[in-house]
């Protein structure tokens, strides 16, 4: 049951994530909402995986790895985005 629940935060995190993208009026707010959306989206989506599996234990393992490296990686690689953007103007 807590599988949905993760499944439903994850598919609006990503629909708002869109959302904002496509609403957004300048480069670096989209990119903000593009790191909210696959970082917020992705993670809770594969949390839900890894509790829903009727996989063996080290398959959710790599599961809530994957998630654990995405928390760390993604705002690392949009401030690399956002700083490169701003050496390039």
């Amino acid at each position: 049951m807590i599988e949905y629940f993760f499944l439903l935060l994850g598919e609006s995190i990503m629909i708002f994530g869109t959302l904002g993208i496509l609403r957004f009026p300048d480069v670096y707010t989209r990119l903000h909402a593009a790191t909210k959306c696959d970082t917020g989206g992705a993670m809770s989506i594969l949390i839900a995986l890894a509790i829903a599996s009727q996989a063996p234990l080290l398959i959710k393992l790599k599961f809530l790895v994957l998630a654990f490296l995405i928390a760390l990686i993604n705002p690392m690689v949009s401030h690399a985005i956002a700083r490169g953007l701003i050496n390039t103007e």
